[in-house]
């Protein structure tokens, strides 16, 4: 008699088990950063993005080498004793450096604001959206949140939404 309680224990503990693990959320998380440099890195924008990032660089850093230059000959004058030069070469470094900070803090913004024209594609995140619902639905899944966003929930099953509930409770107190 004790092995028959037993085993209807385990047979109503496993049912209960069964019951539970089905309201259990099955939670995912999406990197969307992750997703669009690698599935948007052959779009011409991208390329287009990238493009106008090495060119910038290329600016960049054949400015540096220029200042680097500048910065070489006033060591020399400096050890010739040429104060007048030195101070003409001093000029032409500061000129050349608030010239070249000015030019890269304008272009970061411009390469940020194109960046961001990118990353916030409405045809893109129409798509993005689409295939998340598909995945989330297929596997089982009753929430997708984004990793870049805190708290931000991308796509979530219905059957975890309580807010009827929750209205209903309070109109009844």
């Amino acid at each position: 008699m004790n092995t028959k309680k037993t085993g209807i224990c385990i047979v109503l503990l496993s049912l209960y088990a069964c019951v539970f693990a089905q309201q259990i959320t099955n939670v995912g998380v999406v990197d969307i950063g992750r997703v669009y440099t690698t599935y948007f890195r052959e779009s011409s924008a991208v390329r287009n993005y990238d493009t106008k990032k090495a060119e910038f660089q290329a600016e960049i850093d054949k400015r540096t080498a220029e200042l680097k230059s500048l910065q070489d000959k006033k060591v020399e004058y400096e050890k010739a004793r040429n104060e007048t030069a030195v101070l003409r070469i001093e000029s032409e470094i500061n000129k050349k450096t608030e010239y070249l900070e000015a030019y890269a803090s304008s272009k970061n913004m411009e390469l940020e604001k194109l960046r961001k024209n990118l990353s916030t594609s409405n045809s893109f995140y129409q798509q993005l959206y689409k295939v998340i619902r598909h995945i989330a639905e297929s596997e089982g899944y009753t929430i997708i949140l984004s990793l870049q966003q805190a708290n931000a929930v991308l796509w979530y099953s219905p059957t975890v939404d309580i807010t009827e509930k929750v209205i209903a409770e309070l109109g009844n107190q």
